[in-house]
């Protein structure tokens, strides 16, 4: 299973659940009593699911103990180290077993919803981003195409399906759930004047490199030693026009993130 650390996951999850939330309603979370989240991270879903779910006690579960202890600190919610694909719970300990932007990271995605089979009485639902069909507009020019250069070479080189989107239909189907329906939905973020700290935080990143570096491995998988140098010295002279464009405040960027909504009852 591919690591993230609570920045990324903070950074990423960002807004997400801040405005309008109809693309959990088919979640029937009014009438959830018994909720998990796998794959929790530091707690973002989770959290909305509990507000959501007044009534519901929800739990969340990760593998990786950094992150549930970030979760433990910013939430309420009861949260168990353990696997996806080993979930430590009983049979249909849950109504409702959920993860978001979990099984495109998993190298065996089946048997992580063979496991939210198990342990669902009733609802089993998965929020997958399509990470092949991200769309980026900026004042930067080369950042548009970086971006798409970067993304493809990394889908190239990751060991997981990051695009997994729509199959996530199949993966429910072979887990023998039924009345399973999917819809597509769109995340939008935008950066903008005023610029919010993270903004500006990411900006610095790209000039220096940081953020590129961040996928070295996968990078590399796809690209030689000379192709991902002369790409990451690229991105960097891309970052310093971001920042320059910051500081005289005319940067303006907007990233679209397709993300899919999958449910299947048991």
């Amino acid at each position: 299973m591919r690591r993230f650390s609570a920045e990324y996951l903070e950074r990423t999850r960002e807004g997400m659940w801040g405005g309008s939330r109809e693309a959990l309603s088919a979640l029937d979370l009014p009438n959830r009593r018994r909720i998990l989240d796998v794959g929790c991270g530091t707690g973002e879903l989770a959290r909305v699911l509990a507000d959501e779910a007044r009534e519901a006690q929800v739990v969340g579960v990760d593998a990786d103990p950094t992150l549930l202890r970030v979760a433990r600190e910013q939430t309420e919610i009861s949260v168990v180290a353990g696997d996806a694909t080993r979930l430590p719970v009983v049979d249909d300990a849950a109504d409702l077993v959920v993860c978001q932007a979990l099984l495109s990271n998993l190298p065996d995605p089946s048997a992580a919803v063979t496991e939210f089979a198990r342990t669902s009485s009733e609802l089993v639902a998965a929020v997958e981003p399509d990470n092949a069909s991200v769309g980026v507009d900026s004042t930067v020019d080369r950042e548009v195409t970086l971006e798409r250069t970067v993304r493809e070479a990394y889908i190239d080189g990751v060991r997981t399906d990051v695009s997994l989107g729509s199959r996530v239909l199949e993966l429910f189907a072979d887990a023998g759930l039924s009345e399973i329906g999917t819809r597509r939905h769109h995340q939008r973020k935008v950066v903008e004047p005023p610029y919010a700290e993270g903004d500006v935080r990411s900006a610095r990143m790209k000039a220096t490199g940081e953020g590129f570096e961040r996928y070295e491995t996968e990078l590399r998988q796809a690209l030689s030693d000379a192709e991902f140098d002369a790409l990451r010295a690229e991105w960097r002279e891309m970052g310093r026009s971001v920042v320059d464009q910051m500081q005289a405040g005319e940067y303006r960027r907007a990233e679209v993130v397709p993300f899919d909504v999958t449910v299947g009852r048991i």
